[in-house]
């Protein structure tokens, strides 16, 4: 083992060095040899497969930021389950079973987590159906009143 302790690093850079000319010398070579054809279609925003309409700053459900939240959430939750798995024979040591009640508590928070999510709707995707209960809707977008349309199994009495 050399004295030097930066020396040790040495293979370390070398290979930092060669994926660095390798990825360069990638993109040279394609930018040299390579075909140029600009078209129209080459510079149009390309997205998911959809074809790009509409305005950029749509807005996006709040159930999207939190199944996002929650998937980080319980994602972090089961990272914490690997250290334990290494150290449990060394928490088990006594004979007791601390490091099993221990685990098992920790796991039946984020159980009752996951059930409080689930009862309070956050991992519902599919749009409930909604009952027309008033004869109007007010259209945001377009500020009128606008005639609702009955629903097939309700009978509306009046004008509409």
């Amino acid at each position: 083992m050399p004295d030097n302790y930066f020396a040790r690093y040495i293979p370390l850079a070398i290979q930092f060095g060669i994926a660095l000319l390798l990825a360069t010398g990638m993109v040279v070579a394609s930018q040299l040899l390579g075909k140029h054809r600009y078209t129209r279609a080459k510079f149009m925003p390309y997205e998911c497969g959809m074809a790009p309409i509409g305005d950029s700053r749509e807005r996006f459900s709040v159930k999207f930021y939190l199944v996002g939240m929650l998937f980080i959430l319980f994602d972090v939750e089961a990272v914490f389950l690997y250290p334990w798995a290494v150290v449990y024979r060394d928490l088990n040591t006594f004979g007791t079973l601390f490091g099993f009640w221990e685990m098992l508590i920790y796991i039946g928070i984020v159980v009752a987590g996951l059930f409080y999510v689930w009862k309070k709707g956050v991992l519902d995707w599919a749009e409930k159906p909604t009952t027309v209960h008033s004869r109007v809707i007010l259209d945001l977008q377009h500020p009128m009143i606008t005639p609702a349309p009955p629903p097939s199994s309700v009978t509306v009495q009046g004008k509409v």
